[in-house]
């Protein structure tokens, strides 16, 4: 993935672009960004909607660990709707977002995505 090996972007740049992506498909159902951040994106989405499915507090605080305040919502709120958002998908094991290729940006000429819940 070349936005991950790029210079100039720390470790912690990288995982906090994430988390932020992930509260934001968590808050607003989809978002749009490129398609190598969305794959990316894409695996720790899931991962939450697992935790999510099986209640308990260690859950709970490991998603406490993951999600960030968005422009709507807190952290609390987010965890809420992912419970809410686990109960749809109960009886999938798993496949819970999909990306969508939508076309190349005109700046940079990087293929942009929809990353959304099924």
């Amino acid at each position: 993935m070349s936005f991950i090996n790029k210079k100039g972007k720390t470790s912690s740049w990288r995982q906090m672009v994430i988390r932020q992506q992930v509260s934001d498909v968590i808050a607003y159902g989809e978002i749009q960004t490129t398609l190598t951040k969305a794959k990316e994106t894409q695996k720790h989405v899931d991962h939450l909607i697992t935790l999510a499915k099986n209640a308990s507090l260690a859950n709970d605080r490991e998603m406490r660990s993951i999600l960030l305040n968005t422009k709507n919502y807190d952290v609390d709120h987010l965890v809420k709707k992912a419970h809410t958002i686990a109960k749809k998908y109960e009886d999938r094991k798993g496949g819970y977002t999909r990306v969508l290729r939508l076309k190349e940006r005109d700046g940079d000429n990087t293929t942009v995505a929809i990353l959304q819940l099924v």
